[in-house]
């Protein structure tokens, strides 16, 4: 990819992403990951009885912006009945893409922490896929607040530039869901963790 072209991905993923940097505060909150289809049940107990699963966040949807840009998210993240006490353990995948005017770029991430409350959830990943040079292998955090009407989203590169630019993010570390979801685009379900004192 010529220069031309690796400034433009960056640009279209990462610092097109941002709204203002010191509008957002990075946080220690964790999510959860689940497709839209996905069932709140996970897994079976000896009994035979169906077992909620101990947290989850999915869905897809697109973010609002009113120069249209192309900003989707859709996230697949999974904790485990049985690993209720380890949010580390969470499984799953999340995507983003960003495009406007024609050019931009997408990323897929592998979770490696999902953790939840309430409505909101932040969930963690290392990018294990995407056209952006140099993301490959950078960890990135999202938090979404389910609110059921206009769900909203925040990420960490938007205090860090661009996920490229992001070094050492701790797991599960997003930042403020400052972002708006597009009305009629999708939906974020967020399953409350539960979390054994």
């Amino acid at each position: 990819m010529n220069r031309r072209r690796t400034k433009t991905a960056v640009l279209g993923l990462g610092a097109a992403l941002l709204v203002t940097a010191g509008a957002t505060a990075a946080t220690g909150a964790a999510a959860t990951d689940s497709s839209t289809s996905a069932p709140s049940v996970a897994s079976a107990s000896a009994s035979g009885e169906r077992e909620r699963e101990a947290a989850a966040l999915t869905g897809r949807a697109k973010l609002y912006r009113s120069a249209g840009d192309d900003i989707t998210f859709s996230f697949d993240a999974h904790l485990a009945a049985k690993d209720n006490d380890d949010p580390l353990k969470a499984t799953g995948t999340f995507e983003w893409s960003h495009y406007a005017g024609g050019d931009g770029a997408w990323a897929k991430a592998e979770v490696d922490c999902l953790v939840t409350g309430g409505k909101v959830a932040v969930v963690s990943g290392v990018v294990t896929d995407s056209d952006l040079p140099g993301a490959k292998g950078k960890r990135v955090g999202i938090t979404v607040h389910d609110t059921g009407r206009q769900d909203r989203l925040g990420y960490s590169w938007a205090s860090t530039g661009n996920p490229v630019e992001t070094k050492d993010l701790p797991k599960c570390v997003g930042s403020a869901p400052f972002e708006k979801v597009k009305k009629g685009t999708g939906d974020f379900t967020v399953v409350p963790w539960n979390p054994k004192f």
